[in-house]
């Protein structure tokens, strides 16, 4: 089980559980490929509003990728990127958008209960993944480096995301392939403090207290990825995924639910 990607996964980072980091959820895309390949997927998924929040929105997934015999690729969970494999050692880098939030309810996207926090909006993102395959699991590690949007301290500004993660295929026979995983996943203080903090601007525009929290532990969670062929280009992919905020997190006033769960099924035609 190689990939030079994160697991694919509804759980990347819990400020981008919402919609954008929902699609490409099959695991295993191969890395390296003499043609060049193309997926497209269409689902639907149930996931919180925000990370923390305890309502919950049912969102359309569409997602795409089109990857080329030199490890080239382009989708829509990412953005671009180069990946390849030396053996059991895999690494893929890559430049897209970040995650984003809105303080107001709009259709599947944000939520009344932010309304003053102001909006985080998307920015350009690095990313570089680094996997190695040790027997029947792979062991990742996952670096995001959002860049700074504007001056605004409070949704603007530079942060950093790590998640490290286990990860194997738990069955494959006549239902298909069951995938799990496991991650705990990091921030610097800027990454919880965008997502998580409320600055005395803020406190002063909300019913929030003001909180501050330190950069480190962010969360525990894990997710098992169903996967069901009907043909050779055809598929159908469930995914669970749970989260469990830590400390520095859960005590923010903007959390009202600290186990977060999300599921998703979408339908993946590849060629």
């Amino acid at each position: 089980m190689k990939t030079s990607n994160p697991p694919k996964t509804l759980g990347l980072s819990l400020a981008a559980l919402p919609v954008a980091s929902l699609c490409l959820l099959a695991p295993g895309t191969t890395l390296y490929a003499a043609d060049w390949q193309y997926q497209l997927q269409a689902g639907v998924a149930s996931l919180p509003r925000y990370s923390g929040s305890d309502e919950r929105s049912v969102a359309p997934l569409l997602g795409g990728e089109i990857a080329s015999p030199y490890g080239v690729f382009l989708n829509t969970e990412q953005g671009l990127g180069w990946r390849n494999e030396w053996g059991d050692l895999a690494f893929g880098a890559w430049v897209g958008p970040s995650a984003a939030r809105k303080d107001r309810k709009h259709g599947y996207k944000g939520s009344d209960h932010l309304d003053g926090m102001g909006s985080i909006k998307s920015r350009a993102q690095f990313g570089a993944h680094l996997g190695y395959t040790l027997g029947a699991v792979e062991l990742g590690a996952t670096l995001q480096h959002a860049l700074k949007k504007n001056d605004d301290p409070d949704t603007g500004s530079a942060y950093n995301h790590l998640q490290l993660s286990i990860a194997s295929t738990l069955y494959e026979g006549r239902y298909g392939r069951l995938d799990g995983s496991l991650n705990s996943q990091f921030g610097d203080g800027d990454y919880l403090r965008t997502w998580y903090g409320v600055s005395n601007a803020q406190a002063g525009r909300t019913r929030f207290d003001a909180y501050r929290p330190k950069g480190g532990f962010l969360s525990r969670g894990g997710d098992l990825t169903w996967t069901v062929p009907i043909d050779d280009q055809l598929q159908v992919a469930t995914v669970l995924a749970v989260q469990y905020l830590g400390r520095e997190a859960a005590d923010s006033p903007i959390v009202e639910r600290r186990l977060q769960t999300s599921l998703a099924i979408a339908l993946e035609y590849s060629l």
